[in-house]
């Protein structure tokens, strides 16, 4: 009994010792900092610390590492790595910081990142692709617009509450200055994609130097995925996107390789849809001044957090699976290649893919589907008319409504820039119904171009060899294109390094964009020799542009 209440006083007296090393552990700082005491040794980062001084030796991420974090870039609360980003790279001093001070530093970074990627995504001073869009021929104005001449009347179709302002996922920015003093919206605090929208008119999608594509390009990359559904209709599996700001994206994933040629069996409405193909196409068409494709940038994206965990599609959430490479895998449904032997894969869950920015909808902006004159017929016995009458093209030019305004001279346009790429599949083509028949043609679903570098398929060449009719504008462009100075492969490779999927093209294909060009203009100069340069070049730089659209008609033999 007295042996077990002597270890009862030891027990509490250990229980006293502990409690009381423990206050004066506490009190030590207290007390060093009031008698003026301290460390004198200099201060050893933690490990927390570590990567942030980490990132500031090194700058910011390179384009590898910016590639594998990109899934996060938009979601502070992702993973640490996004977290690490968020943190100023130098250390800041000791010392409690103020709330205000916090939101004045996370603004600042957002700031510089911002400044950054608009640096990327503009043509380097002293660049060639600089130099052409300085050049005489790319600085053509547009004439005077009217409400009849643009897609939408800002003020009186765009109607958006004031109080949407407050979610900074609408605004993006959301600054004082962008409210008009009425307390309404003003045009620039709109989101780059309805911007692009507003910006529609009868003569292009979007204008030569506008800011708003650079910066809808970097939305089609940053802006976290919030819902995703397969796209009905189509040969092959379509994804759309959309975002955060409420904008939208059609994702065509990869499926081939870069270095991957079309076989020479397969027939050209069964050949892939390359995504690599949609991102060269808008940088071919803004390179030839056409403007007729809707903004295209190359994102990486994680399968399971960005489609799989987002999507409400049932019938696309049944379809992944995990290979047995222990790569995440899903194939969707549609017509052709969607099936376990055609899966899409990623490495384990990364896969590239092509981000096109969505038109307006169509019960805002109704659009006209035409048939292509020059359509293929789809058979694997059947020929289509023009391919066995040489004269196809004069009855096509007696057919509304190529008899009259600018159809037939935007339909060689179309020509050259499939022609360029390769691409044997045109059916048919859309335009903006508001504007009737004096309008451009909008050059859609590119993603089987550039198939087979190391053929030509002249027979994509037929309409223009058959009509022998071209803009003036387009003409010297070509031929401005064929120089040196501006050579199409080397302004293709600059403007496509800018994507974040880049290299987009391998060489052999930007050389045989070099070899096509010669073909064109050596198609154009036969046509001049036989029927002379007046019939075969409509000329569109006198006056201003809108003359254009009011000639009697195309030229008869």
């Amino acid at each position: 009994m007295i042996l077990l209440r002597k270890f009862r006083v030891l027990i509490l007296m250990v229980f006293l010792v502990a409690c009381s090393m423990h206050i004066m552990i506490d009190l030590l700082p207290k007390l060093e900092r009031q008698s003026g005491g301290g460390c004198s040794c200099s201060h050893t980062p933690s490990e927390q610390e570590q990567p942030e001084r980490g990132w500031a030796k090194q700058g910011w991420p390179n384009k590898h590492t910016l590639r594998i974090l990109q899934d996060f870039s938009s979601e502070p609360s992702s993973n640490a790595s996004s977290r690490s980003v968020d943190r100023p790279p130098a250390a800041r001093a000791p010392g409690p910081e103020l709330p205000g001070q916090r939101a004045d530093r996370k603004r600042l970074f957002a700031q510089d990142a911002g400044a950054a990627a608009a640096a990327r995504l503009r043509p380097a001073r002293g660049s060639r692709l600089s130099a052409l869009f300085e050049h005489p021929l790319y600085r053509r104005s547009v004439p005077g617009l009217t409400d009849e001449d643009t897609l939408f009347n800002v003020n009186a179709d765009i109607r958006l509450d004031p109080k949407a302002a407050e979610d900074p996922a609408w605004t993006g920015e959301g600054t004082e200055d962008e409210f008009s003093p009425t307390g309404e919206l003003t045009a620039e605090s709109y989101p780059n994609w309805l911007r692009f929208h507003i910006g529609i008119n009868r003569y292009e999608l979007y204008s030569r130097h506008n800011p708003v594509i650079d910066a809808l390009l970097k939305d089609l990359v940053t802006q976290r995925i919030t819902t995703v559904a397969m796209k009905s209709g189509g040969t092959q599996l379509k994804l759309i996107m959309t975002f955060q700001n409420y904008g939208q994206a059609l994702f065509k994933p990869m499926k081939q390789t870069r270095e991957q040629e079309t076989p020479p069996d397969f027939f050209y409405f069964s050949d892939f849809e390359r995504h690599n193909a949609e991102i060269a196409a808008f940088h071919l068409d803004r390179i030839l001044d056409f403007r007729r494709v809707p903004p295209v940038a190359g994102r990486l994206v994680n399968m399971t957090k960005e489609i799989r965990d987002v999507t409400r599609d049932k019938k696309l959430w049944r379809t992944f699976f995990i290979s047995p490479a222990n790569n995440v895998c899903f194939y969707g449904e549609c017509s052709y290649y969607c099936s376990t032997e055609h899966a899409l894969c990623g490495k384990p869950d990364q896969i590239e893919g092509s981000l096109a920015a969505f038109l307006p909808d169509l019960a805002l902006a109704k659009r006209k589907t035409w048939r292509n004159p020059w359509r293929r017929s789809y058979h694997k016995r059947k020929k289509a008319e023009w391919e066995v009458d040489p004269d196809y093209c004069e009855e096509v030019k007696q057919t509304p409504p190529y008899d009259s305004g600018t159809r037939l001279l935007d339909i060689m346009d179309m020509t050259i820039f499939d022609f360029l790429m390769g691409n044997m599949d045109r059916h048919h083509y859309e335009t903006f119904e508001k504007f009737g028949n004096e309008t451009f043609i909008i050059h859609l679903d590119n993603g089987r171009g550039f198939g087979k570098h190391s053929h030509d398929e002249m027979s994509i060449l037929v309409p223009l060899v058959q009509c022998c009719r071209v803009r003036k504008s387009t003409h010297l462009r070509l031929q401005l294109l064929a120089k040196e100075e501006y050579k199409l492969s080397v302004l293709m490779a600059e403007s496509m390094t800018r994507d974040r999927l880049s290299p987009i093209l391998i060489q052999p294909h930007l050389n045989a964009m070099d070899r096509r060009l010669r073909l064109v203009l050596n198609a154009l100069s036969e046509c001049i020799d036989k029927e002379g340069y007046s019939y075969v070049v409509e000329d569109d730089l006198q006056g201003d542009r809108g003359a254009e659209h009011t000639h009697s008609g195309p030229r008869r033999r």
